[in-house]
């Protein structure tokens, strides 16, 4: 026992954690109860002792490790009850006693009725408590080192990472803890060469079963660390289950997939002699698919048992722990062997290299051995390894029992019992916290960063939506990205609360743009503008709480007209243009939403809505696409101040939706009450002449009349509409605008009428990214034409040629490098059609070689005619 840490329990505002429960159950600590909780407590008791079996009242759970972990719990709940007369402080001084005994020995104890009550009660929630902290302990181990262990395989498999490449959304809704994940496993992987391009699901699937365990072990802890310090509470068998049952289920898919990533290892592994001897210890120690499968299914049917049996279903969950913990151990063994079994082995081909595979890849014109580059990170762990099997395994591997040495050897290491599993663990932790990724600047909460891949579809739509733009002859617009907050208060209802005010600088109250309708109208009031046709793209910020498709910052494309027309006429172009974008951009299927404010204000006054609450209620109409029409109607009763009867007769009206042309013959039948209000008459005749030159145009069919569309901003006086995505990418709303006659006025002395639509382009390129994804489309993220492979290493001759080809305006790129696979993987990499090879031979005798990359043919021109040639066949 000498050299062991001692662990104090019941000290006055202490607290037990589950390191703690297990450091003790496994005597790798000795307990110490704090003097002050045995003081609390009376050395005798006026009550009568009877003899009752001290054993029996105690947890007696299937494994030496539980049941000591079961009394550390009850002896901690037990001097939380400190202050109870009749406890005596002999009761956990011979729990403690036992504890410290290497053999979990209880010597008989007469107890009080109280002391003996105390115990059964305790009973049953120490020893759940106890499995879950033996859980919690053991489960945040394993998801660090089945981090680090998947690393290692991914190199011993030389597979293909490109899955950990996730990039944070920005909004709200990425899976945090798989991009946690995939950072992690890239940081450990940093610098690896032997990871290729084989792709394998048990390899691609690692962020997300690793990120599920992750999520379980902190549901785990939090639950845990709670009940542990619970006092004499009784057991809630549904906190349990709530906890532990995910976590199996995590469990399951980790060691499946780690099983499947060790198999995969055996079969790689180089020296047929060693993988002959690694099968045959694999086959026979590691646990198998169906013990993993039986260890699940035991827990799923334990899972209803009766509450006072709750112990065996947390027992059967920490028993599956065991099995994945293995499974677990033998993939890093397999890896290992894959990586570094060779070189141990002493037996590595003279001239050869081992790679990711353990295939020997012999240097035809080199006798030197190239060095075998490794993660940062996974050379660290796998160097940890080697040291601890240094002279455990003899000279050689191919014999069964020697390598059955170092399969012993490296199960110890890698049991968290063992006395050097700590600083294992904590040298992963810190190879993966310490790294520079950790102490880079992170994104603002709702903004994202855009990869190359990205960016060339951004583009892409970018210029769709200008053509469209400038074919109705608009003109750009720039506009700064802050104004004055006076300019911006006031114009957007309840949603003003989400402008970004600017620290104020002792000079002008600034707040980011909102939209860039606002601005658009200060502009034309400043300059005196009273016709004009305007677009402009270029980002807003919104202070709200970011979700799916929703930012804080983002682009907006508006076009708008300003100025007197034919009745309807700009109304009817604004809609036709947002359907020829949509269109345009290919995205699917959608929905134009379309109402009249002056309708909606008629379905106010007629329900009998006070005119001051009008905006304040169509703000809550606004928000129908969202929510039911019950909580709706509970906000303008209970916060807003309608009465149950007009908001009811609201809802008979906002329910109304269909074709434009049938619904406004509809509510313009005789005996309509929307003909007995001037406000509901005049948008109605509004709606007729629109509707019927949508007819016209042909489009009238992507438009549905709904009487529930509100649009919550202030300023809008006529027409309003909104358009939806109707495919399987949920995204909402994907542009919205409508008629604003008298925002203009505002800032200056006239009115001028206009009309305008935003196009809310960071959800219609989440639809084009993921209709990419689900056709199995790839983005070029260059339009390099031609890729100049100069195979050596003189940069003259690849700046004299792409200098040409630049000057005739081909979109080149070169390459200087002596290996030729270089050239050919960076022209497939960036999807590059042609390639000019410049070699010596080329060189002496005044050629180039122009290679058709897609149709692998290959010509021999003249250096003197390359670019001529190659204009022709790139026109062509």
């Amino acid at each position: 026992m000498a050299g062991l840490s001692v662990i104090t329990v019941g000290g006055k505002g202490s607290s037990l954690s589950s390191s703690s429960v297990y450091a003790i159950a496994n005597g790798l600590a000795q307990l110490r109860i704090d003097s002050s909780a045995l003081s609390r407590l009376p050395s005798s008791s006026s009550s009568p002792l009877n003899t009752h079996n001290l054993v029996s009242l105690l947890p007696s759970l299937p494994t030496v490790e539980e049941s000591r972990a079961s009394l550390v719990v009850l002896l901690s709940k037990l001097l939380s009850l400190a202050g109870s007369p009749n406890i005596r402080t002999v009761l956990p001084v011979k729990i403690a006693e036992a504890l410290n005994s290497p053999d979990l020995k209880l010597e008989s104890l007469d107890l009080t009725d109280e002391e003996s009550l105390a115990l059964e009660k305790l009973k049953l929630s120490s020893a759940l408590y106890a499995i879950c902290a033996l859980l919690d302990h053991q489960s945040a181990a394993l998801s660090t080192v089945s981090d680090a262990v998947a690393a290692i395989s991914c190199e011993a498999l030389k597979a293909d990472v490109a899955a950990f490449n996730l990039i944070d959304s920005g909004d709200g809704h990425a899976a945090k803890e798989e991009i946690g994940v995939a950072s992690d496993l890239k940081v450990l992987l940093n610098g690896s060469k032997l990871v290729g391009k084989l792709e394998i699901e048990a390899i691609s699937r690692i962020p997300k079963i690793h990120a599920s365990l992750r999520e379980q072990v902190k549901s785990v802890h939090s639950k845990t660390r709670v009940e542990l310090n619970s006092g004499g509470k009784v057991v809630c068998a549904g906190v349990v289950r709530t906890a532990l049952l995910p976590l199996a289920a995590a469990l399951w898919d980790l060691g499946d997939r780690s099983l499947s990533r060790a198999r995969m290892n055996v079969d790689a592994v180089g020296s047929e002699n060693s993988r002959s001897s690694l099968v045959a210890l694999f086959e026979q120690k590691c646990p198998s698919g169906e013990s993993l499968r039986g260890g699940f299914k035991l827990v799923s049917q334990l899972v209803f048992e009766e509450e006072e049996n709750y112990d065996n279903f947390a027992h059967e969950v920490n028993a599956l722990m065991g099995i994945v913990w293995k499974i677990v151990t033998w993939e890093a063994i397999t890896a290992f062997m894959v990586l570094e079994g060779a070189e141990l082995n002493g037996k590595k081909s003279e001239g050869s290299e081992v790679n990711g595979g353990g295939n020997v890849k012999v240097e035809k014109k080199s006798e030197k051995k190239k060095k075998v580059v490794l993660g940062k990170g996974t050379s660290v762990i796998l160097q940890l390894i080697k040291d601890r099997l240094q002279g455990k395994g003899g000279n050689s591997v191919d014999s069964l029992g020697l390598l059955g040495n170092w399969v012993e050897e490296l199960i110890s290491f890698l049991d968290p019992k063992d006395p050097e599993f700590d600083s294992l663990l904590n040298r992963v932790k810190e190879l993966v916290e310490s790294n520079e990724t950790r102490r880079l600047p992170k994104l603002p909460k709702g903004t994202r960063d855009f990869a190359k891949e990205q960016m060339a579809i951004r583009k892409k739509a970018f210029s769709i939506i200008e053509e469209v733009f400038e074919r109705h002859g608009a003109t750009a617009l720039d506009t700064p990205v802050f104004e004055l907050r006076e300019t911006l208060m006031g114009k957007y209802g309840e949603d003003s609360k989400l402008i970004y005010d600017l620290a104020d600088q002792g000079g002008e109250l600034l707040s980011l743009r909102y939209d860039l309708t606002v601005p658009f109208a200060r502009y034309a009031a400043m300059n005196g503008i009273t016709s004009f046709k305007r677009y402009q793209i270029a980002k807003v910020y919104r202070r709200d709480n970011p979700s799916k498709g929703r930012y804080r910052e983002f682009y907006q494309c508006d076009f708008d007209i300003a100025g007197q027309y034919e009745k309807m006429g700009p109304d009817f172009e604004v809609i036709k243009i947002l359907t020829e974008l949509l269109d345009e951009l290919d995205i699917g299927d959608y929905e134009i939403k379309l109402n009249h404010r002056k309708l909606l204000d008629g379905i106010f006054e007629i329900c009998g809505v006070p005119p001051e609450k009008f905006r304040t209620i169509c703000s809550s109409i606004d928000k129908l696409d969202k929510q039911s029409f019950e909580q709706i109607k509970k906000e303008m009763v209970e916060e807003k101040g309608l009465s149950v009867e007009t908001a009811d007769k609201i809802g008979t009206f906002v329910k109304e939706h269909g074709h434009p042309l049938e619904l406004l013959f509809k509510l313009k039948q005789e005996g309509s009450s929307f003909l007995e209000n001037n406000a509901s008459i005049d948008a109605l005749n509004d709606l007729e002449i629109l509707f019927k030159a949508l007819e016209k145009s042909k489009c009238i069919g992507k438009v549905a009349f709904d009487l529930s569309l509100a649009r919550g901003l202030d300023y809008y006086t006529g027409v309003i509409y909104e358009a939806v995505f109707k495919g399987g990418v949920q995204v909402g709303s994907i542009a919205s605008g409508g008629r604003y006659d008298n925002l203009i006025g505002m800032f200056g002395t006239k009115q001028v009428p206009a009309v305008g639509v935003s196009l809310g382009i960071e959800r219609v390129f989440n639809i084009m990214e993921q209709l990419n994804k689900d056709q199995n489309q790839t983005t070029r993220a260059t339009k390099t034409e031609v890729l100049v492979s100069v195979l050596g290493d003189d940069l003259t001759q690849a700046a004299e040629l792409a200098s040409e080809l630049w000057a005739a305006k081909v979109k080149a790129e070169y390459l200087v490098n002596k290996r030729v696979s270089k050239h050919f993987d960076r022209a497939k990499e960036s999807k590059i059609p042609w390639m000019i090879i410049v070699g010596e031979r080329e060189l002496n005798e005044g050629v180039v070689r122009l290679k058709d990359i897609e149709a692998a043919e290959e010509s021999i021109i003249p250096r003197s005619r390359i670019v001529e040639e190659l204009q022709k066949r790139l026109s062509s």
